[in-house]
């Protein structure tokens, strides 16, 4: 087994997500079999319960699991499937570890920091990769934090206990450009990697985050000074079109020859071609579109990552450039017209969200994208919205409304699971992860998957309220989606509209660049067809 480790220095938000994702993609290219995992140091249990507006979106996997969004990098740059076995968080480890000293695993011993939290982050990093060639593992986080002294101590014990031919230290650094001096700094760079080495790692490849190009002579100071080879390092320069041109700019600066040179792996050449392909469609769309993204968290724009780079897919797949315009929900509640919102808008999309802030807004996109017959598309929150809007303004229920956001409401057309009413605990209760869903033959979702049946990711408490079904149904809302075990109501589209449709899922987490979600590449298309 080889072992990559990736660790970041200076700053965080280094994009060390996307390197280790690149970097699985390249060994892949290569013919090898590749393990992504990530360790956060942060005391939460998972980012199931933190805001969005401050740690990004929540990924959620197959199994349920709850992750940083750098999970969701990871699938799609490879062609893993992960669970619960690649992503851990300081609470996990020391929950995990509190619990074994509760009970007597540890026969009376000090409970100590090492060796039982690193023995317990050994365990998960070995188990994690039984069935692969390479595991590159993410250290959240930054070099010198307190918080990720544990992990760094496990990784420097692995060093040694695998043998260095078998482990490879990739430390992610910046360098800095100060306008006012008008040159590049590398000293944050040499600090970064002094800690490192105070702690007993030493950096095998060091790549560099810059705004602009580093010269021969600085590669040549930094490899002095950090003692590594002027080869081993890397220029990772800002991107200027898409984060999929990284594969590409890293096989140009020789990373993968570098990682299979030092970990000793004989393995095919590089077939590099498919990323360069995607950049090629990328950089030279042939058409152009606008999605207006109704949104509400717009402090942090990783909040809707998955949405994001499930747009950037389908416009891949249609060979279109796909602007997204964001349109903070709370102005429409204070609008007097629609118009001044989406006059150039050719395709509205709700995502996903929870609480009540700026949910009369959404209302508001919703009955336009009806009314105006503008293609729509809703997801989880997105599609319940559309439900409500629904009941309002063509049912004629004007106190309509979730549960969630007036648990009173006379006409709750979405209302909390059954299964959710006595859970008292926030995180890792939703019903979350992989569910069935049975299509109905000749419907929009249908066309879309072309399959009968699909299985899609979920993260949500609430439903649409069954009792209304019939008289939605008699009024023109399709259902074209239900969960075969449950009979929830997983996808709605409206009969008479060019494309409006609504899923209980996240079908954003199932996209990929090379193939994009079926439901996503769908509504671009209609958005494309749809547009003056």
């Amino acid at each position: 087994m080889k072992y990559i480790f990736i660790t970041g220095g200076v700053v965080s938000s280094l994009g060390k997500g996307l390197t280790a994702g690149s970097l699985g993609a390249l060994l892949e290219c290569r013919g090898l079999k590749v393990c992504t995992q990530k360790f956060d140091p942060y005391l939460n249990i998972d980012p199931g319960t933190m805001n969005p507006s401050q740690h990004g979106e929540v990924y959620v996997l197959d199994d349920g699991t709850e992750t940083d969004l750098d999970l969701g990098h990871y699938e799609r740059f490879t062609s893993s499937t992960l669970s619960k076995k690649n992503t851990f968080t300081s609470g996990q480890i020391y929950a995990s570890v509190l619990h074994k000293e509760r009970n007597g695993d540890y026969l009376g011993k000090t409970v100590q920091v090492i060796p039982h939290v690193t023995n317990e982050i050994k365990e998960r990093i070995y188990a994690a990769g039984e069935d692969a060639d390479v595991v590159i593992t993410e250290i959240g986080g930054t070099t010198g934090d307190i918080e990720g002294l544990p992990f760094l101590e496990a990784l420097r014990q692995i060093a040694l206990e695998r043998n260095h031919e078998n482990v490879l230290f990739v430390h992610v650094t910046l360098i800095p450009f100060l306008k006012a001096a008008g040159e590049l700094k590398t000293k944050p760079t040499q600090q970064s990697v002094a800690k490192l080495r105070e702690i007993g790692i030493l950096p095998d490849i060091i790549i560099c985050r810059t705004e602009i190009p580093i010269s021969d002579e600085m590669r040549q100071k930094i490899s002095l000074f950090c003692n590594v080879p002027v080869k081993s390092v890397i220029e990772e320069l800002d991107l200027k079109v898409s984060i999929y041109e990284l594969p590409s700019l890293l096989h140009f600066e020789k990373l993968d020859d570098i990682v299979c040179e030092k970990l000793r792996i004989q393995t095919q050449p590089c077939n590099i071609q498919p990323w360069e392909t995607i950049v090629e469609k990328i950089k030279f769309p042939k058409r152009e579109c606008t999605v207006g993204l109704v949104a509400k968290y717009l402090d942090v724009k990783d909040a809707y990552k998955s949405v994001y780079e499930a747009i950037a897919h389908s416009g891949i797949q249609n060979d279109c450039k796909v602007n997204v315009e964001v349109i903070d929900a709370e102005e429409l509640e204070q609008a007097d017209e629609m118009d001044e919102f989406f006059s150039n808008i050719d395709g509205i999309l709700l995502p996903g969200g929870f609480g009540n802030r700026g949910i009369e807004g959404k209302i508001l996109a919703a009955k336009f994208a009806r009314e105006h017959r503008i293609p729509y598309f809703g997801l989880c929150l997105g599609m319940q919205i559309a439900a409500i809007e629904f009941a309002r303004h063509v049912l004629g229920y004007g106190d309509a409304n979730s549960t969630e956001m007036v648990p009173e409401t006379s006409n709750p057309v979405v209302r909390m699971m059954l299964n959710q009413r006595n859970i008292q605990k926030k995180g890792g209760t939703m019903r979350l992860g992989s569910y069935p869903c049975k299509l109905i033959l000749g419907t929009k979702a249908y066309e879309a998957y072309r399959n009968a049946y699909v299985n899609e990711r979920h993260r949500h408490r609430y439903e649409f309220n069954n009792d209304y079904r019939q008289q939605f149904e008699e009024r023109g809302m399709i259902f074209s989606g239900i969960n075969p075990d449950f009979d929830l109501v997983e996808i709605l589209e409206l009969k008479d509209h060019p494309w409006f449709l609504g899923v209980q899922f996240h079908p954003e987490f199932r996209s990929k660049p090379q193939r994009a979600h079926p439901l996503f590449a769908d509504f671009i298309a209609a958005v494309l067809k749809e547009k003056v």
